[in-house]
């Protein structure tokens, strides 16, 4: 199996569009309505909402490819960019989603290393991410890779206010 991670430029805003759509999707849409995802859907990805992120330079995003084929993609923000004020020894990582066909191959590790190289590039001590405290599966998967339960957030599915926990890794 051949992997290969690249950084997202401003022209690839469609095809991180699509991608962003479909896994996120395809993760929530059996635990939440339709009018919920399509209002998150078009809040979240549309084009001048991606764009604008993009175009941050304290956020950074990252396809994996797996054989050639768009796998799934990492989205980090560092310093003002972050979700929550964590202060600047921290990364945050937005998203992280891989391709139903994709899973279980190993990718999301890979996606997580590279956040954690990321981080030690620009002199983070810790990396952080919001996760839906119903994804088991989730949670399960960073708890195995060192992530601890450190608080929580709202987020919120259309109208539906829903609780992140936020997890973090010392580095």
């Amino acid at each position: 199996m051949s992997v290969q991670i690249i950084k997202c430029q401003l022209t690839d805003l469609q095809t991180l569009r699509d991608i962003s759509i479909e896994t996120f999707h395809d993760t929530f849409k059996d635990q939440n309505s339709p009018d919920n995802m399509k209002a998150y859907l078009e809040k979240a990805y549309n084009t001048k909402q991606l764009e604008m992120e993009l175009s941050n330079c304290l956020s950074e995003f990252y396809f994996i490819l797996c054989n050639g084929e768009l796998a799934g993609y990492l989205k980090v923000n560092s310093n003002e960019a972050q979700s929550e004020e964590m202060g600047d020894m921290t990364l945050e990582i937005e998203r992280i989603y891989i391709r139903k066909n994709f899973q279980r191959k190993g990718l999301g590790q890979v996606l997580i290393n590279k956040a954690i190289d990321l981080a030690k590039q620009h002199n983070k001590a810790k990396i952080w991410l919001g996760v839906w405290e119903k994804n088991e599966n989730a949670i399960a998967f960073y708890n195995i890779l060192g992530f601890v339960e450190t608080g929580s957030h709202s987020f919120y599915m259309g109208d539906d206010e829903q609780t992140d926990l936020i997890l973090t890794k010392t580095l």
